[in-house]
């Protein structure tokens, strides 16, 4: 490997997708990061302008990478690496999600007994 290139499990951790280089590595093992729609290795070394596909459930995260970098860097310089490509829309179904996932239970009320388990279960199956 030239001193410019790097895997793109480990550029993945560096611009902050994955919060560990091995999550990163597993999510290309099992698919879940496509290169021009392709599946790829962990050891794929990523191109200035590749445009990578993140299955991160629920959400498909679509991204352009605008520069290569070794060492994991802040959020702040995440922008400087990659331009992200996914749609608002996309973001919105998640959000979206996680509305109708979120349940509220007021405080001190403890678990909900079987009776109420079937009742939410009934709601969410409407």
């Amino acid at each position: 490997m030239a001193s410019g290139e790097v895997r793109i499990d480990k550029w993945l951790w560096a611009v902050r997708i994955y919060k560990t280089r091995s999550l990163a590595t597993e999510a290309c093992k099992n698919g879940r990061v496509k290169v021009e729609g392709q599946p790829v290795k962990a050891s794929r070394i990523p191109k200035v302008g590749d445009i990578i596909e993140i299955h991160l459930n629920p959400l498909l995260r679509t991204v352009k990478v605008t520069a290569l970098l070794h060492n994991r860097v802040g959020a702040k310089l995440v922008p400087d690496y990659l331009e992200d490509l996914t749609p608002s829309e996309e973001y919105e179904r998640v959000e979206l999600i996680r509305e109708f996932n979120n349940e509220y239970r007021p405080r001190g009320t403890g678990r909900p007994t079987k009776s109420d388990r079937r009742q939410i279960d009934q709601l969410k199956n409407l």
